[in-house]
């Protein structure tokens, strides 16, 4: 498996980025990134029953579609997102938020997994994931809230707005940061050098013709939303 500290937090980018690492690898992947402030929505939801488009306009929020399910979740950097792809024609999506909680007892966090494959410490959500199916490729991601700014994730998806057609819709879940479980003090850089090495593997740098397949990638995404 090649792992990757994706440096880039653009979140357009690293929406195209594990879209190309998913179509055009045939190794294992795991891939530890960071989005600045955005909403990344479902692929089958309604950006406006999902977001409070006017509270992100005006903080500058971007606002992005991935290729997979689930709900919305709001990205910032105190947030950190894992993806694992592999080649598997019978997948087994239930492992994958075991091996996050196996990491997360070695900082003494005990998590339990939801019947949605989040996490939750003492019944407070902080990792929400999505999974997606390409040929025999399996995606599974998942976000983890380590210190993000909780009152903006709130206003942020506490959308005004209804439609009456069918969309699917995010499932609101108190949150809590790791941060504030830790017994320790503990910084975000330190959180993401400790899961780097709890992944390891074979270290792997985007190269100068994946950033541009990526950036093709971005640009022909008529889902990224811009306000």
């Amino acid at each position: 498996m090649i792992c990757i500290n994706n440096p880039y937090t653009d979140p357009y980018f690293n929406i195209a980025a594990e879209k190309y690492l998913l179509q055009h690898s045939s190794e294992g992947v795991f891939m530890m990134w960071q989005n600045e402030p955005s909403v990344i929505i479902g692929k089958h939801q309604n950006v406006r029953t999902e977001v409070n488009v006017d509270f992100a306009d005006q903080h500058r929020i971007k606002i992005g579609r991935r290729i997979s399910g689930g709900g919305a979740v709001y990205h910032d950097l105190g947030n950190v997102n894992l993806t694992f792809i592999e080649s598997n024609k019978k997948p087994d999506f239930n492992k994958y938020p075991q091996l996050i909680i196996d990491f997360l007892a070695t900082i003494g966090i005990q998590a339990q997994p939801d019947k949605r494959l989040g996490l939750t410490i003492n019944g407070l959500k902080i990792s929400g994931s999505a999974q997606y199916i390409y040929k025999d490729r399996t995606m599974f991601h998942a976000s983890l809230l380590f210190s993000t700014d909780l009152f903006v994730l709130e206003k942020v998806l506490d959308s005004p707005d209804t439609d009456p057609r069918t969309y699917l819709r995010s499932v609101k879940c108190p949150v809590t940061n790791i941060s504030e479980h830790l017994s320790g003090s503990m910084q975000i850089e330190q959180f993401k050098h400790l899961i780097m090495k709890h992944f390891s593997g074979e270290n792997y740098l985007l190269n100068n013709q994946d950033i541009a397949e990526i950036e093709r990638l971005k640009m022909n995404n008529n889902d990224n939303i811009r306000y």
